[in-house]
């Protein structure tokens, strides 16, 4: 069900100088963090390094007094990270782990209104590449880092801030290196926030909720590969593996995995019911959650495994029929379905078919604790009319890998978003762009929260 807190009632930006000038100067530190080009092409031949973002942010961090440490992961130089502690009141209690990523995905100038590195604002919007994922939070976290540092505020426990590389491509040059050979850099910490939650939807006639996510569907990328006969292309030739592969990629795209709700999919439907009076059959899920808009991409996707094929690859010659042919999947896996996937899968594919794969797993917790409440009560204090709503996230973020130092994971950055932005659509997409307004919103939410959590 839906989180409800009774908020406190108080400006506090127009009585504390301190939140206010976080607030002015969000808006200038994504700006500057969008003019990186942080292209991260999954190549390192082709992308750019996040050292010079990285070494920005330390700079601005030690500015007001903060001990970083900067450390290049993976094996392609410059992949830079920084991490920096901040003592709190309790240091017998757990830690708290704010991350965010400084790559962002390939754009290409020619699509855009605006040059996606640019940092542009205008209409009120802050324009460019990572405006939404993900330097609007590493923006509002950095800001909130100064104001406490600069203001010399001890939280209640240990916050540790990171700015991290690669998570664009599964963070393995990136959150998972520092996992596996830097972990005494997150000592302590036993729950960890950042992408992709904390935002506002708009359900009906005004019921505005924020989505605070707590679980993520796991990534498995699988290479299919046909064996078979090489051959001449004008000859008959029935061992093809081309012709066999198509047909196990036609079959396997057409496939429709069962639904299975799971405990933060059946919270959500549960809270929209509560809210809008609207009902989710599961005999008629789908077109249920039509209902649901622009969210309903989303929601829809957390509802059961999802294997898209993505690529193709086979030949050499226009004519000659080749002997191996190969296409890439990418396939999302609800939490708890790892063995049912696979061996569906295998029923749909066949013996013939071989498959290898790399991927991250599921993470999910759950939607209640001090942490939720605290989570709950920094944003009704700025909204106190709304309500908050666990989800699932269709795609994945770092938090697979932090999970695995025991830490209890959740989407949360804060965005009053306006009820007609197509929000989730602006996720790698044409023209990111991010509301002034929800920056600000977000700075204020972020720092009630790490102030009182």
């Amino acid at each position: 069900m839906s989180a409800h807190v009774d908020p406190e009632n108080d400006d506090r930006s127009s009585t504390d100088p301190g939140l206010r000038r976080a607030e002015d100067e969000v808006v200038t530190l994504a700006s500057e963090l969008i003019r990186f080009d942080t292209t991260n092409t999954g190549d390192p031949a082709t992308l750019s390094p996040e050292r010079p973002a990285a070494e920005y942010v330390a700079e601005k961090l030690g500015e007001v007094g903060f001990e970083t440490t900067y450390v290049e992961s993976g094996d392609t130089p410059g992949r830079g990270n920084v991490i920096a502690r901040l003592p709190g009141a309790d240091r017998q209690r757990g830690g708290l782990l704010v991350h965010g990523h400084l790559d962002v995905v390939p754009a290409d100038p020619t699509e855009w209104s605006v040059h996606p590195f640019s940092g542009a604002v205008q209409d009120d919007y802050l324009w460019g590449r990572g405006a939404v994922d993900m330097k609007d939070m590493v923006a509002m976290t950095l800001a909130t880092a100064r104001r406490l540092g600069r203001d010399g505020i001890t939280p209640p426990r240990d916050i540790v801030f990171a700015f991290l590389a690669d998570e664009e491509a599964g963070g393995l040059q990136g959150a998972q290196w520092l996992v596996d050979h830097r972990p005494e850099l997150f000592e302590g910490c036993t729950e960890a926030i950042s992408e992709v939650g904390g935002y506002s939807v708009t359900f009906g006639d005004g019921v505005r909720a924020y989505l605070i996510q707590t679980a993520e569907k796991g990534i498995r990328w699988l290479k299919l590969r046909v064996r078979a006969r090489a051959g001449h292309g004008s000859m008959v030739h029935e061992d093809n593996a081309v012709t066999q592969l198509a047909q196990a990629v036609a079959k396997l795209g057409q496939h429709r995995f069962p639904i299975v709700l799971n405990d933060s999919v059946r919270e959500f439907l549960d809270g929209v019911s509560e809210l809008t009076g609207w009902s989710f059959p599961e005999d008629d899920l789908d077109g249920a959650i039509a209902k649901l808009g622009n969210l309903s991409r989303i929601i829809g996707a957390t509802v059961r495994d999802i294997a898209n094929p993505t690529m193709l690859n086979a030949g050499y010659k226009a004519n000659v029929i080749p002997s191996v042919a190969e296409a890439s999947v990418d396939c999302r896996i609800l939490p708890g379905r790892e063995e049912d996937f696979d061996r569906e899968l295998a029923e749909v594919l066949g013996p013939d078919v071989e498959r290898e794969w790399v991927g991250l797993p599921p993470v999910e917790t759950r939607f209640e604790g001090e942490i939720v409440e605290s989570m709950s009560r920094s944003l009704l204090t700025e909204d106190p009319a709304a309500r908050t709503l666990p989800y699932m996230m269709s795609g994945g973020t770092d938090a697979k890998s932090f999970s695995r130092l025991g830490m209890n994971c959740f989407g949360f950055a804060p965005l009053r978003l306006p009820a007609d932005l197509d929000f989730s659509a602006l996720f790698h997409g044409v023209d990111e762009r991010v509301p002034v307004d929800s920056l600000r919103f977000g700075t204020r939410v972020l720092d009630h929260f790490l102030r009182t959590s």
